[in-house]
């Protein structure tokens, strides 16, 4: 019974501070706009009394949550997944309206309210509010998940790791969009689930990942003022003075209530300056007054003679710099430390990754990285002065940190770090540009971590034009698994800026630039793009012959490559001599037993099949696959390939049962590497609706195609020849079935 009063009353209390909160907002509202001093004097009264009204509901709210469950047991508690990277921070001051309305909104039961898209200037605690609301009602739900969402890369990273928490059957596939819809689907069906996107740079970047329906609660964090039609806003301004005041007597432990309003106003009561300045005078055991007068000398020396970057306040930059004073007298190796993670993306740093490349770094960080005693002891020189946070075996340091230490370093020391920082992720990614056909799934979680970096690092290697031979080798690596992954269109984006930056640097006819120009054609053909893949591995192959010679691996590699986008334009002579002339260079260089030497005798099986020689397609698919069986295991993607296409070959020979079998065989391995929804499965699906066409099951024939239709289109698009191949097979099928199929292109 008592139970039930205590429910009752907390739900009155809620509707009492949503009221408080209302009425509050109406009060400033009108205060704003009013001109009358009597009118004035009374909307402050009652502006007042609904703050002391607010905090009273809100105090015996707090009070009556800590009965109904004892705070030692809810500290104990976390949701069954869980990877919020923050602590919950001891010093959190204030925003407790903001807080009550975000949980009142999250809560109210509307349509649109169950998306809060908190939103406000860097710096001004968008983050530590999102922070501060989970473990507050972490016991609400049973699913709390932290979506870093700078990067794109990054946030699709995340959310697909959900999958795995969740044991969702997609968790293990290789195509990380399908991960992604599986973790949607999950959401839109269950409830007690709360999703934080942190840091969103554009409202349209995070709409795919968005669940149609509210069964759970999610919070945006963003500095984007404009979330119309995406989700409803909920602006965070600075702290207003009282509880700048207050956050910085509790902070430092002193008591000088006036010096830390002076100082407030110094730092412009934004609550990411407060805090620096906080640390920096905990650490030094300096005096508020003391720290004021510090900060305007060191202001004054900093900005006088320059405009700070707009992207963050003076008083921020100036702060930092400060504290990276300190920094640089008690530890030279820790200062360049954040010199070097200043360059990378600000989540996951991984320091197995800077161990690992150490001999690109200078001296003393060199050293430093491969010394865990020296690595902790200039972490715990960054922490001291909040500028780095660790989770695990990686470090994260707030984007403007990053931007004010890179403000603070000399031109030419830029230089050095970006490209320490380029070298050490080119030799860490495990993806080699310049040998695509050696596939290795067993990476792409260690790219799928890397990415960010890659994306980072290179950037600011080409805003500073250096290491530009690094820098575009890494983009052909990030394009390279970003192929693999069938992320067809960013892949092409970064294959391009590759070859422009090799274009600028190398002379136009180096094997570098033909390397670019390979990828690229790869990619183009992949998207259908046959005649400007074909440009581009021609010429690709014109570098490589004049520097190489005719007999050269790199040549074999590029002849096969521009024979298979002959052999799709329907060119047959010109790719058979292609593919004839790569698999005698190979055989030459590694003998009749190479994997590469099975790729070349596919692919001339493939040609030989469409001439209609097809006991010699059989016999090159045959060598092909018992070569493959040895080099790999037999669930390796290229042995999923020669068994479909030695299913072709004994379908054409009309042993339907044969071809079926092993055709069924490859779908099974690519379904376990790719998952069920990847361009390389529909690729099978496709070839096994026409094996059951032809077998009679047209049933069968059309579940097949229309699978098939659906991933082409999703990947590849409408008008992509794959496409186009399984529509005209439907149209086909229902020709066959005597009607045309509802739904079905009759143009």
């Amino acid at each position: 019974m008592n139970e039930d009063l205590t429910e009752k009353r907390l739900k009155a209390l809620g509707n009492s501070i949503h009221q408080d909160l209302d009425l509050l907002k109406w009060y400033e509202d009108k205060l704003r706009d009013e001109i009358d001093p009597r009118l004035i004097k009374k909307y402050q009264s009652d502006i007042e009394r609904q703050h002391e009204s607010l905090a009273h509901n809100q105090q015996e709210y707090d009070e009556l949550c800590k009965q109904v469950q004892p705070e030692d047991e809810i500290q104990k508690l976390l949701p069954q997944v869980w990877n919020v990277p923050h602590h919950l921070n001891p010093n959190f001051t204030g925003r407790k309206d903001i807080l009550s309305n975000l949980r009142l909104s999250l809560t109210s039961g509307e349509l649109t309210t169950w998306k809060q898209a908190v939103t406000g200037m860097g710096g001004v605690g968008k983050t530590q509010l999102a922070v501060q609301y989970i473990y507050i009602h972490k016991t609400d739900y049973k699913v709390i998940w932290w979506i870093r969402s700078k990067e794109p890369a990054a946030m699709a990273a995340d959310y697909a790791d959900l999958a795995a928490s969740l044991d969702l059957p997609e968790k293990d596939s290789s195509d990380q969009r399908k991960i992604i819809k599986a973790v949607k689907r999950w959401l839109e069906h269950y409830s007690g689930w709360l999703l934080i996107f942190d840091n969103v740079q554009d409202p349209r970047e995070i709409c795919n990942y968005l669940p149609k329906v509210g069964a759970g609660h999610l919070i945006i964090t963003s500095r984007h003022p404009h979330w119309s039609g995406v989700s409803k806003l909920l602006p965070v301004e600075i702290f207003d003075r009282p509880e700048s005041i207050d956050f910085l007597c509790k902070r430092t432990g002193q008591d000088n209530r006036k010096a830390a309003d002076t100082l407030a106003d110094k730092l412009g009561d934004l609550p990411l300056a407060l805090e620096q300045a906080g640390a920096y005078i905990e650490t030094t055991g300096i005096m508020l007054t003391d720290y004021q007068e510090l900060f305007q000398y060191r202001r004054k020396e900093l900005w006088d003679d320059e405009t700070p970057p707009l992207d963050y306040p003076d008083s921020v930059a100036a702060t930092w710099s400060l504290a990276m004073d300190n920094v640089n007298k008690e530890s030279p190796e820790a200062a360049d430390l954040l010199n070097l993670c200043a360059f990378l993306a600000p989540d996951g740093i991984s320091l197995e990754m800077l161990s690992g490349g150490a001999e690109h770094l200078p001296e003393p960080l060199a050293n430093t990285t491969t010394d865990i005693l020296a690595m902790n002891r200039a972490i715990k020189v960054l922490r001291r002065y909040s500028l780095v946070r660790v989770t695990g075996n990686a470090l994260s340091v707030h984007r403007l940190v990053q931007a004010v230490i890179r403000d603070r370093i000399e031109e030419n020391d830029k230089k050095v770090w970006v490209e320490a920082a380029v070298h050490i992720l080119c030799d860490a990614f495990p993806i080699k540009s310049d040998d695509p056909e050696s596939i290795d799934m067993q990476t792409w979680l260690d790219c799928s971590c890397l990415l960010p970096h890659a994306l980072s690092a290179s950037r600011h290697a080409e805003i500073l034009e250096v290491a530009p031979g690094l820098s575009s080798n890494l983009l052909n690596q990030a394009g390279s698994y970003l192929r693999e992954r069938a992320d067809l269109y960013e892949a092409k984006e970064m294959h391009e800026r590759a070859l422009k930056i090799a274009e600028a640097f190398y002379d136009k006819n180096h094997p570098h630039v033909a390397i670019c120009l390979e990828n690229l054609g790869r990619v183009m053909r992949d998207q259908g793009d046959l005649k400007g893949a074909k440009k581009q591995l021609e010429r690709a192959l014109n570098i490589d012959e004049a520097f190489y010679g005719s007999k050269h691996s790199h040549v074999a590699i590029c002849v096969d490559n521009l024979g298979r986008v002959l052999d799709h334009m329907g060119e047959l002579p010109a790719a058979k001599e292609h593919f004839e002339r790569a698999l005698k260079i190979d055989k030459v260089i590694y003998g009749p037993n190479h994997f590469k030497v099975a790729i070349r005798l596919n692919n001339l099986g493939l040609v030989l099949q469409k001439q209609g020689n097809l006991e010699a397609a059989k016999e090159h698919i045959e060598k092909a696959l018992k070569i493959d069986k040895i080099y790999y295991s037999e669930k390796h993607p290229y042995v999923a390939i020669r068994l479909n296409n030695l299913g072709l070959v004994l379908q054409e020979h009309g042993d339907l049962q044969g071809a079926k079998e092993n055709i069924e065989r490859a779908l099974k391995i690519n379904e376990n590497i790719y998952g069920p929804d990847h361009p390389n499965v529909a690729i099978l699906v496709n070839n096994l609706g026409g094996l059951l066409q032809a077998l009679g099951d047209l049933q069968g024939a059309k579940e097949y195609f229309e699978r098939a239709l659906e991933i082409f289109r999703k990947f590849l698009g409408e008008k992509h020849t794959s496409t186009v191949t399984v529509r005209n097979n439907l149209e086909s099928l229902a020709n066959v079935q005597g009607r045309v199929e509802p739904g079905s292109d009759q143009n």
